[in-house]
């Protein structure tokens, strides 16, 4: 019950302050996940910060985000683009227009140029996300893995991974998404502890 008024008080607070809502309800999401993180708490409020203004670039040239479907991570600082545009010159706009972003360190521009993907494969998509997600619960033989820390993206069957983890944790990571049904191609893009 504690929990449903405290929930409940930081909706309130989120609409008295309008604009600032995502920042709040992102950083409640953001604590309640710091818990298995090797990012720090401000490093993750940053991550989110950084998806929004990506977002807003991309969504500030009409031209570009009328005609692509662009998806934004962002783990550790670093910027995941991933998505269709339809010509190399929009493709390589959005990644100056991250790369022009407050605290991006890096950007992965993995967008192809193509029409953007229809419903049916983004529903698989998802679907392969979660089958990834909790394919990484069968990752053994490491005394720290916590397969939470294991950003997991995908777009077109091509799974990106993301996150800070030791090498060994990485490739058993990488081989067991791999693993998964429907999974075309993984694409590791980890920061390494060693």
């Amino acid at each position: 019950m504690k929990s449903i008024r405290m929930l409940l008080m930081v909706i309130l607070t989120a609409n008295l302050l309008g604009g600032c809502a995502a920042v709040i309800v992102g950083g409640a999401a953001v604590g309640a996940s710091a818990v298995h993180e090797r990012r720090s708490v401000g490093t993750m409020i940053d991550d989110e910060g950084i998806e929004w203004k990506v977002r807003s670039a991309l969504n500030g040239d009409k031209n570009l985000s009328s005609q692509s479907h662009i998806s934004v991570i962002s783990v550790n600082e670093v910027v995941l683009l991933v998505g269709q545009t339809p010509t190399e010159a929009f493709r390589q706009q959005a990644g100056v227009l991250a790369k022009g972003v407050d605290k991006v360190r890096i950007v992965h521009n993995e967008l192809t140029v193509a029409a953007p993907s229809t419903y049916m494969t983004r529903t698989s998509d998802s679907y392969i996300t979660s089958k990834v997600k909790t394919s990484l619960f069968k990752v053994k033989g490491h005394d720290d893995f916590d397969p939470t820390r294991v950003k997991v993206v995908t777009e077109n069957g091509t799974v990106y991974l993301m996150g800070i983890l030791y090498r060994s944790e990485a490739e058993d990571a990488a081989k067991q998404a791999s693993r998964v049904g429907g999974v075309q191609k993984v694409v590791k893009l980890f920061e390494y502890l060693d």
